[in-house]
């Protein structure tokens, strides 16, 4: 699904249901989840329903749960969730089309509700035409809320947002420092810095570190911590008939606990010594995960400390199993979960080193 909400589809005369019917088609075409809803007067055209209560008082039951598309005059759907509104980082995505489908307008929390987005995917499925008023957008300027969306970061001083794109919008440079991989080139306005000390030469910063310490780098740059990227590769240690259920169970409370689930797992790795087993081979079979196993000689080469084994290495020839297979398996990946014993097996996990993107990126001059 394209977004983590429902969108609530409200139309208010025949005309505005039949756009309604149409509309719900193509974004559930384009991976949204879509409600149609029409007033008690009009339910059941278009296989529409009414709210099972007050239209005001439905909108604010799901306010922040769903997002909300008004087909009809801007000032109905500003009645509407007028007593709901907060901010950007809570509020739902709201817009307004009107009943001809000519244009539709992102109204509320167009960038971290994802309104604008949703906008422009109307544009492209049902051709109305995208009325988009955001500065930075209007501009073609980089939005350091939307990239922090798009890349999974969490915002640490969500007022250093609106200074930073006022920033950008006066054309001052703002510098930029990660410690994660980032395209080229950056976006006009951003300016690539090769240590967080050059980022006190600039008015703002922007910061994407992965542990950040409060107060530690200034009251003018911005810090973005990533979440994670998602995708593991899960190195594993059994004893020979191990169940696929005992690996399963045991699997997911290691992954529980860094806020993930065996839907996160890219790969699964172990030493070549496991390549027949039995339960491994049936929980990647049902779960679709590509299963990767490498030699004693291999895993060997791995560099790093870890946590060894005298028995394992007795056993298979090297100190580490899991731990040592999660990196061969994902090399550019940080290490997640050092070796964990978990019920008689050994799991470690490597996450995906992401590349940060920019969308929507200013052309350089």
């Amino acid at each position: 699904m394209k977004n983590d909400k429902a969108i609530a589809v409200f139309s208010f005369t025949r005309e505005a249901n039949r756009l309604n019917r149409c509309v719900q088609e193509k974004l559930s075409d384009c991976g949204y989840l879509c409600e149609g809803y029409t007033t008690s007067r009009l339910e059941g055209t278009w296989d529409l329903k009414a709210p099972d209560t007050d239209i005001k008082a439905w909108i604010g039951r799901q306010w922040g749960k769903k997002d909300f598309l008004f087909i009809g005059a801007a000032g109905i759907a500003v009645r509407y969730i007028a007593p709901w509104v907060r901010d950007k980082y809570t509020d739902s995505a709201v817009l307004v089309m009107d009943e001809k489908g000519e244009y539709v307008i992102p109204l509320l929390s167009g960038h971290m509700g994802g309104a604008v987005e949703i906008a422009r995917e109307i544009e492209r499925s049902v051709h109305a035409a995208a009325v988009i008023t955001t500065a930075t957008d209007v501009r073609k300027k980089f939005a350091v809320d939307v990239f922090a969306k798009d890349n999974r970061l969490r915002i640490t001083d969500r007022s250093l947002v609106t200074k930073i794109s006022a920033a950008e919008l006066e054309d001052t440079p703002v510098g930029f420092y990660s410690e994660l991989p980032a395209e080229d080139p950056l976006p006009s306005g951003l300016v690539r810095c090769a240590c967080m000390e050059e980022l006190h030469g600039f008015t703002y910063g922007i910061a994407v570190v992965e542990h950040a310490e409060e107060g530690m780098y200034g009251d003018h740059i911005l810090i973005l911590e990533p979440s994670g990227s998602g995708r593991v590769a899960a190195g594993i240690g059994c004893r020979r008939g191990t169940t696929k259920r005992q690996i399963e169970a045991a699997l997911s409370k290691v992954l529980w606990e860094y806020g993930l689930d065996l839907g996160n797992v890219a790969k699964l790795a172990s030493i070549d010594l496991k390549k027949e087993e039995p339960g491994i081979l049936e929980f990647a079979s049902e779960h679709h995960i590509p299963f990767y196993t490498y030699p004693a000689s291999r895993l060997k080469e791995v560099p790093g400390r870890m946590a060894g084994s005298g028995f394992v290495l007795e056993v298979t020839g090297v100190d580490n199993v899991c731990e040592r297979a999660a990196r061969c398996c994902m090399p550019q990946g940080r290490l997640l979960q050092p070796k964990r014993v978990m019920d008689g097996m050994t799991f470690a996990l490597v996450e995906e080193l992401p590349v940060l993107t920019f969308r929507g990126k200013e052309e350089k001059q």
